[in-house]
Protein backbone atom coordinates (compact mmCIF):
# COMPACT_ATOMS: atom_id res chain seq x y z
CA UNK A 1 0.00 0.00 0.00
CA UNK A 2 2.78 2.42 0.96
CA UNK A 3 4.79 1.40 -2.10
CA UNK A 4 1.79 2.13 -4.34
CA UNK A 5 1.42 5.62 -2.84
CA UNK A 6 5.13 6.23 -3.23
CA UNK A 7 5.04 5.07 -6.84
CA UNK A 8 2.02 7.26 -7.57
CA UNK A 9 3.72 10.30 -5.97
CA UNK A 10 6.94 9.71 -7.90
CA UNK A 11 5.06 9.47 -11.20
CA UNK A 12 3.14 12.67 -10.41
CA UNK A 13 6.39 14.46 -9.51
CA UNK A 14 8.11 13.39 -12.72
CA UNK A 15 5.11 14.54 -14.78
CA UNK A 16 5.21 17.95 -13.09
CA UNK A 17 8.94 18.24 -13.67
CA UNK A 18 8.49 17.24 -17.32
CA UNK A 19 5.87 19.98 -17.79
CA UNK A 20 8.15 22.60 -16.19
CA UNK A 21 11.32 21.52 -18.01
CA UNK A 22 10.96 23.92 -20.99
CA UNK A 23 10.43 26.85 -18.62
CA UNK A 24 13.39 25.86 -16.46
CA UNK A 25 15.66 25.49 -19.50
CA UNK A 26 14.51 28.88 -20.81
CA UNK A 27 15.26 30.57 -17.50
CA UNK A 28 18.70 28.97 -17.30
CA UNK A 29 19.52 30.09 -20.83
CA UNK A 30 18.34 33.64 -20.13
CA UNK A 31 20.29 33.83 -16.88
CA UNK A 32 23.46 32.64 -18.61
CA UNK A 33 23.14 35.36 -21.26
CA UNK A 34 22.91 38.32 -18.87
CA UNK A 35 26.57 38.39 -17.73
CA UNK A 36 27.65 38.14 -21.37
CA UNK A 37 25.34 40.89 -22.61
CA UNK A 38 26.13 43.37 -19.83
CA UNK A 39 29.87 44.06 -19.50
CA UNK A 40 31.47 44.78 -16.11
CA UNK A 41 32.32 48.34 -17.17
CA UNK A 42 28.60 49.03 -17.48
CA UNK A 43 28.10 48.49 -13.73
CA UNK A 44 31.10 50.56 -12.66
CA UNK A 45 29.63 53.78 -14.12
CA UNK A 46 26.59 53.67 -11.82
CA UNK A 47 28.20 53.66 -8.38
CA UNK A 48 28.48 57.07 -6.70
CA UNK A 49 30.49 56.39 -3.48
CA UNK A 50 27.34 57.09 -1.42
CA UNK A 51 26.72 54.17 0.99
CA UNK A 52 22.91 54.18 0.77
CA UNK A 53 22.74 54.87 -2.96
CA UNK A 54 25.51 52.37 -3.74
CA UNK A 55 23.78 49.63 -1.75
CA UNK A 56 20.50 50.27 -3.57
CA UNK A 57 22.21 50.38 -6.97
CA UNK A 58 24.21 47.25 -6.11
CA UNK A 59 21.01 45.45 -5.12
CA UNK A 60 19.21 46.53 -8.28
CA UNK A 61 22.01 45.42 -10.58
CA UNK A 62 22.47 42.17 -8.68
CA UNK A 63 18.74 41.47 -8.86
CA UNK A 64 18.63 41.96 -12.60
CA UNK A 65 21.80 39.98 -13.33
CA UNK A 66 21.15 36.97 -11.14
CA UNK A 67 23.59 34.12 -11.35
CA UNK A 68 25.70 31.59 -9.51
CA UNK A 69 27.55 32.53 -6.31
CA UNK A 70 30.94 31.61 -7.77
CA UNK A 71 30.48 34.06 -10.62
CA UNK A 72 29.36 36.82 -8.25
CA UNK A 73 32.54 36.48 -6.17
CA UNK A 74 34.69 36.82 -9.27
CA UNK A 75 32.71 39.85 -10.46
CA UNK A 76 32.81 41.34 -6.95
CA UNK A 77 36.60 41.03 -6.86
CA UNK A 78 36.89 42.68 -10.24
CA UNK A 79 34.55 45.50 -9.16
CA UNK A 80 36.65 46.11 -6.04
CA UNK A 81 39.81 46.24 -8.19
CA UNK A 82 38.10 48.83 -10.42
CA UNK A 83 37.23 51.08 -7.48
CA UNK A 84 33.61 50.14 -6.77
CA UNK A 85 32.84 50.49 -3.06
CA UNK A 86 32.66 47.46 -0.78
CA UNK A 87 29.09 48.29 0.19
CA UNK A 88 27.99 48.23 -3.45
CA UNK A 89 29.81 44.96 -4.09
CA UNK A 90 28.31 43.35 -0.99
CA UNK A 91 24.78 44.41 -1.95
CA UNK A 92 25.41 43.24 -5.50
CA UNK A 93 26.60 39.78 -4.41
CA UNK A 94 23.77 39.23 -1.92
CA UNK A 95 21.12 40.34 -4.43
CA UNK A 96 22.80 38.39 -7.26
CA UNK A 97 22.41 35.18 -5.30
CA UNK A 98 19.09 35.76 -3.49
CA UNK A 99 16.92 37.91 -5.76
CA UNK A 100 15.87 36.60 -9.15
CA UNK A 101 13.96 39.02 -11.35
CA UNK A 102 14.72 36.86 -14.37
CA UNK A 103 13.49 33.72 -12.63
CA UNK A 104 10.34 35.43 -11.30
CA UNK A 105 7.97 33.99 -13.95
CA UNK A 106 9.15 30.44 -13.31
CA UNK A 107 9.14 30.92 -9.55
CA UNK A 108 5.62 32.39 -9.71
CA UNK A 109 4.42 29.42 -11.71
CA UNK A 110 5.96 26.88 -9.37
CA UNK A 111 5.53 28.51 -5.95
CA UNK A 112 2.77 31.04 -6.54
CA UNK A 113 2.85 34.67 -7.60
CA UNK A 114 2.32 36.19 -4.15
CA UNK A 115 5.03 34.07 -2.54
CA UNK A 116 7.52 34.79 -5.35
CA UNK A 117 6.97 38.55 -5.18
CA UNK A 118 7.18 38.69 -1.38
CA UNK A 119 10.31 36.51 -1.34
CA UNK A 120 12.06 38.63 -3.97
CA UNK A 121 11.06 41.94 -2.34
CA UNK A 122 12.24 40.72 1.06
CA UNK A 123 15.50 39.43 -0.39
CA UNK A 124 16.05 42.76 -2.14
CA UNK A 125 15.57 44.74 1.08
CA UNK A 126 17.76 42.36 3.06
CA UNK A 127 20.52 42.67 0.45
CA UNK A 128 20.67 46.40 1.23
CA UNK A 129 20.50 45.85 4.99
CA UNK A 130 23.16 43.11 4.93
CA UNK A 131 25.49 45.30 2.86
CA UNK A 132 25.11 48.26 5.23
CA UNK A 133 25.61 46.15 8.37
CA UNK A 134 28.53 44.19 6.91
CA UNK A 135 30.51 47.27 5.88
CA UNK A 136 29.66 49.06 9.14
CA UNK A 137 30.91 46.11 11.20
CA UNK A 138 34.06 45.81 9.09
CA UNK A 139 34.79 49.48 9.70
CA UNK A 140 34.24 49.06 13.46
CA UNK A 141 36.58 46.09 13.63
Amino acid sequence: MVIDKLKKSAIKSFKSLYKMLPLIIGVLLLVSLIPVLIPKSFYIRFFQKNPILDSVIGSITGSISAGSPITSYILGGEFLKDGVSLIAVTAFIVAWVTVGIIQLPAESLILGKKFAIIRNATSFLFAIIVALITVFLLNVI
